[in-house]
Parts: structure tokens; sequence; C-alpha cells
């Protein structure tokens, strides 16, 4: 969960979201850790972003839960659907204040599957809601 200035989502009882930070080259990134089914050696078929930046080594991935309704309807698939991205380095989970986390507005002209922000030391840390990378590889 991303707060929003513009919105009221926020829930007085969940004041903290838990955040994996990974690297993609020399970039730290972050995802909601709730996306992470598990973390796994890479394997040739797996999804690479070059948008997020060139691979050092690729030899971690990231494996994540896709929600059956975005699965194209087909005879013979059956859940549970994973994805797997690419990663060279995990970082850690980190539990982030919601209040610390914001969400990147429409104007931003960003990719859809760069939904946030996080200062993290001084330092701003994308947010990347994984099941999206899959529709900018189209393979959803």
């Amino acid at each position: 969960m991303i707060y929003d200035d513009y919105s009221d989502e926020a829930s007085k009882e969940a004041t903290e979201v838990d955040v994996l930070f990974f690297e993609v080259g020399d970039i730290v990134y972050g995802t909601d850790a709730s996306q992470i089914l598990r973390i796994d050696r890479s394997h040739p078929d797996d999804l690479e972003l070059p948008d997020l930046g060139a691979l050092k080594r690729g030899n971690r991935a990231l494996v994540f839960h896709i929600p059956e309704e975005i699965i194209p309807p087909d005879e013979g698939l059956e859940g549970p659907f994973e994805g797997h991205l690419k990663v060279d380095a995990i970082r850690g989970v980190r539990p982030v204040p919601i209040i610390d986390l914001r969400r990147l507005p429409p104007t931003a002209g960003a990719a859809p599957y760069a939904v946030g922000v996080f200062l993290d030391q001084e330092r701003p840390v994308m947010l990347i809601d994984l099941v999206e990378t899959l529709n900018a590889q189209g393979r959803h």
C-alpha cells in the first residue's frame, strides 16, 4: 500500500509495509514483499526488464504470484501461476512506514510497473509492481 495525499486508503491499523529491496545493475528497487512467493535461481527464460537497467549477473529471480484473472483463457492451463523476474542481488526486507511511500502521479509518465517512490536515507528507491512487469514485456 502506498500513501497518497489525495486518498484516505491508508488504514489506521496498517502503519507499515514490508518492502523487499533488490538490485538490477547498480540500481536499488523495492517491491511489496507480500507479492514475493520466494527467491530462486534464475533460468534462461525468466523475465528480464531492460528498462530497469542492465543486469550484471542476473543469477537470482523474484518469484511472484500472477492472479488468474490476468492469464488469457486457454485450455490446459492450471494455476497457481508464477512470474519470475531476474535480478542481480537481494538487499533484504524491511518494514517501511506507509507515510514514507509516495505514489507516482500519472503526469510523471513513468512505466505502469513503477508505482511509487521511497526516500531511503536520502536516496530515492523506485517501487515496482511485479505483476505489471509482465505487461511491460507482453507476457500475461
